[in-house]
C-alpha cells in the first residue's frame, strides 16, 4: 500500500529529498508518489510539514 499526497500538498519538496527509493516526483499541481515505487515506509509523511502524505486505499 503505498503512500499518496493530498491536495493539502504546498509542493515544498522536502518530501522528495527524503525518499529513499526516489518514488517522489513533482507533478503539475503537486508533488506525486509512484505507488509501483514507494516501499510504504512513511519517511516522506514524517518530513511533511502540512501532513499532506497519507497511507493509500492500496492497489
Amino acid at each position: 500500500m503505498a503512500y499518496v499526497i493530498t491536495d493539502e500538498c504546498v509542493s515544498c519538496g522536502s518530501c522528495q529529498e527524503v525518499c529513499p527509493v526516489g518514488a517522489i516526483s513533482e507533478g503539475d499541481e503537486k508533488y506525486v508518489i509512484d505507488p509501483d515505487v514507494c516501499t510504504d515506509c512513511g519517511t516522506c509523511a514524517e518530513q511533511c510539514p502540512v501532513e499532506a502524505i497519507v497511507p493509500g486505499e492500496g492497489k
